[in-house]
């Protein structure tokens, strides 16, 4: 075999249509052997000779795409100085843009005898573990064109790759639980009649089944256990996992695109699948263990803000050159469109401290590709002073949990919840307006992957976890949830009816809300977890989404869901309520409301004003009264102060939004002097929920009676 000294840039396998270039960084090793792995199960191995600032590197003519491979590193192992290199041990290529196979979990992929830590284990792992592939960068993307869409435009949908299309009765089985399944015309149809612009997937970077979920015969099935932050999970492929996972993937995101539908990844740079010190050597450990972890003053052991065993070291320049080297990747290579951060406040801990200036985030302002697309932050870790909701830097935005959990005391009938609740619904200006970001910094949600479905909020009080074999002691037990009146499954119609009603609130008040709104995969069929708030193991029926079966069952009604599990009456409300959002632009204002006429607007009502249930406007005893659950919102669409995409003026119709989230009725009267006539387009007290031609006009100082807990909207014409 012909080895010639090929480049230390770009790291990883290279591959230019005559052989492959392999680069891999180490600062520690003594010696770096390439591992070419042929089908019988032997090796063939070439010595890095090239070293050039710590990159070992080569260049083989004639290694073409398909080909699997790992490193063995010959370097010091000692624990107690933090170096764990073992040449024993096959080692991912953290470059791999492909991994092959998984793990079995065999005692060979750990560096020390089972029961005995301090012990050296040099059985050979290779048998064992995962393979790097070297893979074809070619690809034809046609006239493939990001959609671009503005954050004021957007509609998040938080949707897991095989979650959202397993149980989908038009799909193939063949293409079931895929990147294909995405790219299928049922699934992009779904998303563009919902009024979704951007899917946002939970983690696709390789993951690793972890050991103890494996031996309790259960599954990591969100996939928060990354060990190839540039490889698309294998799992998620139909063809192939020698290279056919890349070409899959982007085939699904050309389709995606053509649909105008963005594509964001949830992202886990914040610590890798190997696990503390009595984790397995797979990749980065086995490398240099001390450049990419964060260790603490005993190296033998690590630091772990993320409450996984560790924590990447956000310090280490090879570190940092990894995490934006993947960043760019899945930009440029795999027309990614943004990035949702995995808690994110642990990307900005340098040392211990949550720093807002970390060298992570001045790399990613001043990165010319990573800076223009969608960045989202999970604003919170496990760590001291992890929870950060409102600081990061000016060009992210953030999942508002603080929306969350308001929204949910809302509806839930909490006490002095209204002035937060009116700060959450006009985007948050307590958070954003002081360093200068907008509405748009706020990511609002009611439910995502992590904690209840929509329905469960509404069906349970309490977790019940018991499938995930921990003896309850996962997920939030603080889950502001409300079971309406009964703990899970009824026959009880006011129950099943209040529930419905209470899921529509939910809905409407998340889409009038400013800021971006996002949306968890089948919260708009009304699916259950049977109350499980933590299917982070639960790779089966509990956790997909379970789709129409289009057999005859009977649909959901104004009571819940239909037969097949599944309420399609919801499905309706929840499209009509995204499209009323996307045709108004006062639904998804680009600034903070001034709470006073507009300069230049030719309106001499402010933009925004708020309004007891009798019509007067709210004095600050209104706000702080604990029995107050009841209010009116004006939003002026004739003050709107940003202008169009071409300078125009925006005019859009005016609003009143009448929320009752109490337990008994509440008359409202229409204010007076904020327009003549208004029509109702939606009544969550309703079935359906939505307005028609033939809905109730109400003049200024007439009155409409809201049952408990409903919202009902009126639109003045411009």
């Amino acid at each position: 075999m012909q080895v010639w000294p090929g480049k230390a840039y770009p790291l990883g396998a290279t591959f230019d249509g005559a052989g492959t270039n392999f680069a891999v960084f180490s600062e520690v090793a003594r010696r770096v052997e390439l591992c070419l792995l042929n089908e019988d199960g032997s090796e063939t191995a070439v010595e890095l000779r090239e070293s050039d600032a710590f990159v070992r590197h080569a260049y083989l003519p004639g290694v073409m795409p398909g080909q699997r491979y790992g490193f063995r590193v010959h370097g010091p192992y000692a624990p107690e100085r933090g170096h764990r290199c073992n040449p024993a041990k096959l080692l991912l290529d953290p470059y791999a843009r492909a991994v092959s196979g998984g793990i079995d979990w065999h005692e060979a992929v750990y560096g020390y005898r089972f029961g005995q830590p301090d012990e050296r284990n040099d059985l050979d792992s290779a048998p064992h573990t995962m393979a790097s592939v070297v893979v074809n960068p070619y690809f034809d993307w046609g006239d493939d064109r990001k959609p671009r869409t503005d954050y004021h435009h957007t509609i998040l949908y938080e949707a897991h790759v095989k979650g959202l299309t397993m149980l989908h009765p038009e799909l193939p089985p063949e293409l079931r639980g895929s990147y294909a399944a995405l790219a299928h015309p049922a699934v992009i149809e779904h998303l563009s009649r919902l009024g979704v612009t951007a899917l946002e997937l939970m983690p696709v970077h390789q993951f690793v089944q972890d050991h103890r979920l494996v031996d309790a015969g259960l599954r990591n099935y969100w996939g928060y256990n990354t060990i190839g932050f540039f490889a698309p999970h294998n799992a998620y492929a139909s063809w192939g996992d020698r290279g056919q996972q890349v070409l899959e993937f982007k085939t699904a995101v050309r389709a995606l695109h053509r649909a105008g539908i963005e594509v964001i990844l949830d992202v886990v740079y914040n610590h890798t699948a190997e696990g503390n010190h009595l984790g397995p050597t797979l990749s980065f450990r086995g490398l240099d263990n001390a450049s990419y972890y964060r260790l603490t003053d005993d190296p033998r052991y690590y630091m772990d803000t993320t409450g996984t065993g560790n924590s990447l070291l956000m310090r280490s320049p090879h570190v940092l050159q990894l995490i934006m080297d993947s960043l760019r990747y899945w930009v440029t290579e795999m027309h990614v469109d943004g990035f949702r951060f995995d808690l994110a406040a642990t990307l900005a801990r340098q040392f211990h401290e949550v720093d807002r200036l970390s060298s992570f985030f001045d790399l990613v302002q001043q990165d010319p590709v990573v800076s223009q697309v969608k960045l989202i932050a999970e604003p919170w870790d496990l760590g001291e002073g992890g929870y950060q909701v409102g600081n990061f830097p000016p060009l992210w935005t953030e999942w508002n949990g603080r929306y969350r959990d308001t929204v949910r005391d809302l509806w839930r009938g909490e006490p002095r919840t209204l002035a937060e609740f009116a700060s959450r619904l006009t985007g948050s200006s307590d958070l954003y307006q002081d360093d200068g970001r907008r509405p748009l910094a706020s990511v609002n949600f009611v439910t995502c992957h992590d904690g209840f479905t929509l329905r469960d909020l509404v069906s349970y009080d309490r977790k019940h976890n018991e499938a995930n074999g921990e003896g309850g002691r996962d997920g939030e037990s603080h889950n502001r949830s409300w079971n309406c009146g009964a703990e899970g499954p009824t026959e009880d119609r006011e129950v099943l009816s209040l529930r419905a009603r209470q899921q529509r609130n939910f809905i409407a008040t998340l889409m009038l809300s400013q800021g971006v709104p996002m949306l968890s995969h089948g919260d708009e069929f009304g699916r259950s977890q049977n109350g499980n708030n933590n299917v982070y193991c639960q790779d089966n029926e509990l956790a997909w989404v379970h789709w129409p079966t289009g057999d005859g069952a009977p649909a959901g009604t104004a009571d819940g869901p239909g037969a097949d599990g599944v309420d399609l009456e919801l499905l309706e409300f929840t499209r009509a309520m995204v499209w009323l959002r996307r045709d108004h632009p006062v639904f998804r204002r680009r600034r903070f409301f001034h709470g006073r006429p507009v300069e230049g607007t030719h309106d001499e009502l402010s933009d925004i004003a708020w309004f007891t249930p009798e019509g007067e406007e709210m004095a600050r005893q209104d706000w702080e009264a604990a029995h107050a659950r009841s209010l009116t919102v004006f939003l002026n669409g004739g003050a709107i102060s940003e202008p169009g995409p071409r300078g125009e003026r925006l005019d859009d119709d005016s609003f009143l939004l009448m929320f009752n989230a109490g337990e008994r009725s509440q008359e409202f009267s229409v204010p007076v002097g904020h327009g003549r006539q208004w029509r109702v387009v939606v009544d969550t007290g309703r079935a359906g929920g939505i307005g028609t031609g033939t809905s109730p006009e109400v003049s200024a100082g007439g009155r409409l009676t809201l049952i408990d807990r409903s919202l009902v909207v009126l639109r003045r014409p411009r």
